[in-house]
């Protein structure tokens, strides 16, 4: 049976004496944002007027005309139009071809978008580094608030059962109601020096489980909240690393971290880490996802693309090429297509090949 680090929520209050506390244990700060609302045609620009976004040139596999240099994740919502987060901006593709929207942050400035996501009404809500905008298909109403929502600053966000976005900052967790941000005070972890942007308040990914309870990828390992109580998983419990990347669940209800030492499968009596022997260098674990037959896919050591299906590994190797993508975010659309975007673009994964999806398709 493992031992868990647990904080009680009233503890926090004595630490954080000029926050209050609401009946769920949850400790918030009031933080009013800066709502604006565009009209989608005023920011819209078409594929075609864009300049190319190209790899380098001294790159043997060198692609041109790509939907970004750096694709943070990729998005199909309910009318089946696809969703780019990326290092310059947002676009979309639907039937009339690819749409880029100029979203700026509060100083004008252009953004990255790091999560695209979908509510239960239509709406698309967009988290990028300096704000927060919910697309209803006609206008963009933009969140922005100086010292929270900064250049840099949100890098997760998710929407629990109720409708409340649950937000991932350089600076720690905040919840969002649509007119208030709250902060949600997470212990912090250590700067992971490997890494371009870390700081000892990253937090990575954050989910809601099939239970109800919200989990934390931080620097300091995951925390989960069950509603009154945080509970903290890291090296004392057999983790070999804090820094942990990114959290899902499967379908069977099993939950996997993915660390910079390896994944492991979490099922609240054990911590199993399965990728042991193939890790070879420091770079661990990126992205995980599971797809819909159930197998586990996931980039080590930055560019190896690893499929498991619960019994077996297997390389994914490209057949056609030596050019493998160095992923973000893995994902599957409603065609059960596997896509894997990060840097140097697009890429689906078509018969043990890896086809770069650019402006042009294929789509």
């Amino acid at each position: 049976m493992i031992k868990y680090n647990k904080i009680k929520a009233n503890y926090l209050v004595l630490i954080f004496s000029c926050l209050f506390i609401s009946c769920n244990g949850q400790i918030t700060a009031s933080i009013p944002v800066k709502i604006t609302k565009i009209h989608k045609d005023s920011i819209s620009l078409k594929a075609e007027t864009q300049p190319e976004y190209r790899n380098s040139v001294h790159d043997k596999d060198y692609q041109g005309n790509q939907i970004s240099g750096v694709i943070r994740t990729v998005f199909q919502d309910s009318k089946g139009n696809f969703w780019f987060g990326t290092q310059n901006g947002l676009c979309r593709y639907d039937k009339d071809g690819l749409i880029y929207f100029e979203l700026k942050d509060s100083d004008g400035k252009n953004v990255t978008v790091h999560v695209v996501i979908e509510d239960e009404t239509g709406n698309i809500w967009i988290g990028y580094s300096g704000g927060i905008a919910k697309f209803d298909g006609v206008f963009f109403t933009v969140y922005h608030q100086k010292d929270i929502l900064t250049v840099g600053g949100l890098w997760s966000m998710t929407m629990d059962k109720k409708g409340l976005l649950w937000i991932g900052t350089t600076q720690g967790v905040y919840t969002f109601d649509g007119a208030k941000l709250s902060q949600f005070e997470i212990p912090e972890g250590k700067i992971n020096s490997s890494v371009g942007i870390s700081t000892t308040k990253m937090i990575h990914s954050i989910i809601e489980d099939s239970k109800g309870k919200m989990w934390f990828a931080t620097n300091g390992g995951a925390y989960i909240y069950d509603g009154t109580t945080l509970t903290n998983i890291s090296e004392k419990e057999g983790l070999l690393s804090n820094f942990v990347n990114h959290i899902i669940e499967s379908k069977n209800g099993n939950i996997w971290l993915s660390t910079s030492n390896g994944i492991y499968r979490y099922n609240e009596d054990s911590i199993t880490n399965i990728t042991e022997k193939l890790i070879s260098k420091e770079d661990g674990i990126g992205c995980i996802f599971e797809d819909k037959n159930g197998t586990l896919w996931f980039s080590v050591n930055k560019r190896d693309i690893y499929s498991y299906n619960g019994i077996t590994f297997a390389k994914i190797k490209n057949e056609k090429s030596n050019f493998m993508p160095f992923p973000f975010c893995i994902y599957q659309d409603n065609k059960e297509r596997l896509w894997f975007v990060g840097f140097k673009g697009a890429y689906r994964l078509e018969n043990n090949t890896f086809i770069n999806v650019n402006r042009n398709g294929p789509w």
